[in-house]
C-alpha cells in the first residue's frame, strides 16, 4: 500500500514560508479532533447520554487522546490496553470523527463482524454523522456465480446429500445481495458443497468470466473503494497488502490510517504472508482438473492422461516417504537420500507436464489457466527443494492427507517497514502486548519505528476480584506423568469448589486427552472437550448448562468472553513455551544465536509470556467478575525468568497454598 508523496520546493526560503503554516495547520488540527473526542467521552457527552450506567474511564480516555493524535498527526502509536479499559470506542469514536479513510483491521471474523453489525452503527448514530461503513471478507467468504453455475451444469453426475445442498445455496444466491456466504442459514457450515462454490483465487477466470459484472467480490471490492471506515481481518490485509492475492488487483484502497486490533496475532500472521508457502492438496486439485478437461474437452489428447497418472503416481510416493519419515524441519528431511529424490522426481513429473499443457495452449481457457498456475507452483517446489536461505525456515506441516510446505522468514522486521509507510497513520492496539513492562520486544519484531508506546493498565480491582494460585506442592513438569496425575488432583479439587464452572487450558493435545480421560470417572460435572464439536457450539453449550467444564489447547487461549459467574475458574497445566524442536523456532533461535545473544531470552521467553497473558485474560472479563486462576508449573517461582511473567501478567492476589484459592473459589456465589 504505498501513497504517491507531494512534490516539494527545491529554495529553502519556499520550504520556510510552506512550513510554518503547515506546522500550525496540522497543530490545529490535532487539537480540534482531539476536542471533539474528549467531549464524546466526558461525563455529559454522548456516550453518557445514548448509554445506560456508563462511567467515563480515565484509561479509556488516555486512548482516544493518543489515537486522536496518531490520526491528525499521521504518526504511529502502540498501545496495551488491558481488559475493560473498552479499547474499541477508544480506537473508533477518533476514526469516525476524523473524516478520513480508515482501515480496521482484527483478529478474528467474531470481532470484524461486532465492529461492523454492532458497534459502528450504534456510534455513528450516537455521533449524529453517517460516513459509508464496508466489511470485507476474505474472498472464500464469497459466493463464486461461475462455480456454482458449474456444479448446477453437472447436477447429474452429483450425490442427493450434495445436490440439495447445491439447490438451497442456489435459491439463496437468487436472492442475497452481498454473497457473503455468513448469511447462508439453510446449508450447514460444514457441508461439502461450500468449498465447492465460494470464491477462489485459484477458480478465479478475471474479466473472461460470464458473471464479472455481477461477482460478489468484485462488488465488495467497490463498496471497500469508496467507503470511509473499512472492517477486514488480518488475514485479508496482508493477503492483499504482501500477496495481491485478490484476481482483481488490490481489494483494499491506500487508506489514511489503518488500525489493528488484537495486533499481538500480528507477528505469526506476517511470518505466514512474508513466507511462502504451498499445499500438496494444490497438486491433486491440479491434476483432477486436468483429468476432467481431457475427458470432456481434450479427449484426442492421450498424452495428457499419461503425464496426469504419472504425477499422481510420483505425488503418491513422495506422500508416503514423507509421512513415513514424519520429520517436519525440511532441512533435516534432506538427510534422507530417498526422499531427497522423490522430492526431484515429483518435480520433474510436474515440470513435463507443465511443457506438454505450454504445447496446447488456447485450446482450452480452463487449460490455459492451470498451465499458469501450475508454472507458478513448479516455482515455489523447487524454491523449496533447493532450500537455500539462511534467514528462513523450511518446514511440512502434516494433514490428514495432504502436507503444506511453508518458507517462514525468521526476521519480519525489514518487510514490515516497507510496508508501514510513512503516508498512513499506524495504530496497534490489544489487551497482551508487553514483555516485563515493555512494548520494545513487539515493536522491534514488528520494525515499528518512530511509535508512541503506551501500556494502560485495566481498571478492573484485580487485587480483590481474583487469586492467583501456584500450588506449593507441585513437582516438576517435566515428567509427564508426575505432571498428568498433578494436574488432575488439582482440577478435581477446583472442579469442585467452583461448581464446575472451569476452563482447563493446556499446551499439548496429548495432555488435555489424557487429562480428559482421567477427569471422566472423577467429576460429575459435564465436560467439554475441544474436538468434540466446533469451539463456537462448545462455548455455546458451556455457558447453556452453566456448570460445565471445558478443556482447550491454544484456539481457547484467546478470543473467548464468558462473563459472570459461568466462568469462575481458569486452570492451566504449564507454561506455554514453544517446542525447541518447532522449525521457526530452531531458526530463529541460531540466528540469534549468531548475533551472540540468548535465544531463550529473545524468543522463547517473550513468546511464551504473550501466550500466558492471553490465558489468563480469560478469567476476568467485567468489572463485576470473580475467580481463581491455578497454574500448575512451579518454575513461574522457583525459575530465574519467573519473575518476567509475574510483571507482565495482571496484579491479582497470589498464593502458594490451594485451600485458600479453593476457599476463594466456594465463596463465590
Amino acid at each position: 500500500m504505498t501513497r504517491s508523496r507531494q512534490p516539494t520546493s527545491k529554495h529553502a526560503s519556499s520550504k520556510e514560508i510552506v512550513a510554518k503554516p503547515a506546522a500550525a495547520k496540522g497543530a490545529a488540527a490535532v487539537s480540534r479532533l482531539a476536542s471533539e473526542v474528549q467531549r464524546a467521552f466526558l461525563p455529559d457527552g454522548v456516550l453518557s447520554k445514548h448509554i445506560q450506567g456508563f462511567s467515563a474511564r480515565t484509561s479509556q480516555m488516555q486512548m482516544a487522546q493518543q489515537v486522536s493524535e496518531a490520526i491528525a498527526s499521521k504518526s504511529n502509536v502502540v498501545i496495551e490496553a488491558g481488559t475493560g479499559v473498552g479499547k474499541t470506542f477508544a480506537y473508533l469514536i477518533p476514526a469516525i470523527l476524523s473524516g478520513k479513510q480508515v482501515i480496521v483491521s482484527t483478529g478474528s471474523k467474531n470481532l470484524q463482524e461486532q465492529l461492523f453489525f454492532k458497534d459502528l452503527p450504534a456510534l455513528v448514530a450516537m455521533l449524529g454523522i453517517e460516513p459509508k461503513l464496508a466489511l470485507l471478507k476474505g474472498r472464500n467468504n464469497y459466493l463464486c456465480q461461475w462455480r456454482l453455475d458449474k456444479q448446477m451444469s453437472e447436477a447429474t453426475h452429483i450425490d442427493a446429500r450434495l445436490l440439495d445442498d447445491l439447490l438451497k445455496i442456489n435459491q439463496w444466491a437468487s436472492t442475497c445481495k452481498d454473497g457473503d456466504i455468513g448469511g447462508l442459514t439453510s446449508v450447514p457450515e460444514n457441508s461439502s458443497a461450500l468449498p465447492l462454490v465460494v470464491s477462489t483465487k485459484e477458480s478465479c477466470i478475471g474479466k473472461r468470466c460470464d458473471f464479472y459484472d455481477a461477482c460478489f467480490t468484485r462488488k465488495a471490492r467497490s463498496r471497500a473503494m469508496d467507503a470511509k471506515i473499512i472492517v477486514v481481518n488480518h488475514h485479508l490485509f496482508f493477503a492483499d497488502s504482501v500477496l495481491k492475492d485478490t484476481g482483481f488487483a488490490e481489494l483494499l484502497p491506500d487508506p489514511d490510517v489503518v488500525i489493528f486490533d488484537e495486533a499481538h496475532l500480528l507477528p505469526d500472521i506476517c511470518v505466514n504472508y512474508f513466507g511462502q508457502q504451498c499445499s500438496s492438496r494444490t497438486i491433486d486439485d491440479f491434476i483432477q482438473k486436468l483429468l476432467a478437461i481431457y475427458q470432456t474437452e481434450l479427449s484426442d489428447t492421450g498424452q495428457l492422461a499419461q503425464f496426469c497418472q504419472r504425477c499422481l503416481a510420483k505425488l503418491s510416493d513422495w506422500h508416503n516417504q514423507l509421512y513415513s519419515c514424519g520429520e517436519s524441519d525440511w532441512r533435516l528431511v534432506l538427510g534422507n537420500k530417498a526422499l531427497a529424490a522423490a522430492s526431484w522426481d515429483l518435480l520433474a513429473e510436474l515440470t513435463a507436464l507443465q511443457n506438454l499443457l505450454m504445447a496446447h495452449i488456447g485450446r482450452s481457457e480452463l487449460l490455459d489457466d492451470i498451465a499458469i498456475k501450475l508454472a507458478e507452483l513448479n516455482n515455489k517446489l523447487s524454491v523449496f527443494f533447493n532450500c537455500d536461505n539462511n534467514l528462513a525456515a523450511y518446514s511440512i506441516e502434516f494433514g490428514s492427507r495432504f502436507v503444506v510446505l511453508r518458507i517462514s522468514p525468521i526476521n519480519i522486521a525489514r518487510e514490515c517497514q516497507q510496508l508501514f509507510v510513512p503516508e498512513t497513520s499506524w495504530i496497534f492496539t490489544s489487551a497482551t502486548l508487553q514483555v516485563n513492562r515493555s512494548l520494545t520486544h513487539f515493536a522491534r519484531e514488528m520494525g515499528i519505528v518512530d511509535a508512541q508506546q503506551s501500556i494502560l493498565d485495566s481498571p478492573f480491582d484485580y487485587p480483590h476480584q481474583a487469586v492467583f494460585c501456584v500450588p506449593r506442592q507441585l513437582g516438576s513438569v517435566t515428567n509427564q506423568q508426575q505432571a498428568l496425575k498433578q494436574l488432575v488432583e488439582v482440577c478435581v479439587q477446583a472442579i469442585d469448589a467452583a461448581q464446575g464452572r472451569t476452563f482447563i487450558l493446556f499446551t499439548s493435545h496429548k495432555m488435555l486427552e489424557q487429562a480428559a480421560l482421567a477427569l471422566r470417572t472423577r467429576t460429575q460435572y459435564p465436560l467439554l472437550v475441544q474436538g468434540q464439536a466446533g469451539k463456537q457450539s462448545l462455548l455455546t453449550k458451556f455457558r447453556q448448562l452453566g456448570n460445565a467444564v471445558l478443556l482447550g489447547t491454544s484456539s481457547f487461549w484467546e478470543g473467548v468472553d464468558v462473563r459472570g459467574k459461568l466462568l469462575s475458574c481458569v486452570i492451566i497445566d504449564k507454561l506455554p513455551f514453544v517446542s525447541p524442536d518447532e522449525p521457526l523456532y530452531r531458526a530463529r533461535a541460531d540466528n540469534v544465536s549468531r548475533q551472540g545473544l540468548d535465544p531463550f531470552t529473545e524468543v522463547s521467553l517473550p513468546q511464551a509470556i504473550i501466550a500466558l497473558k492471553q490465558g489468563v485474560g480469560r478469567l476476568i472479563r467485567d468489572e463485576k467478575d470473580r475467580g481463581v486462576l491455578i497454574l500448575c508449573d512451579n518454575r513461574i517461582v522457583n525459575r530465574y525468568y519467573g519473575q518476567a511473567f509475574l510483571n507482565s501478567l495482571p496484579p491479582m492476589a497470589r498464593t502458594r497454598d490451594l485451600d485458600k484459592a479453593l476457599e476463594f473459589l466456594r465463596q463465590i456465589p
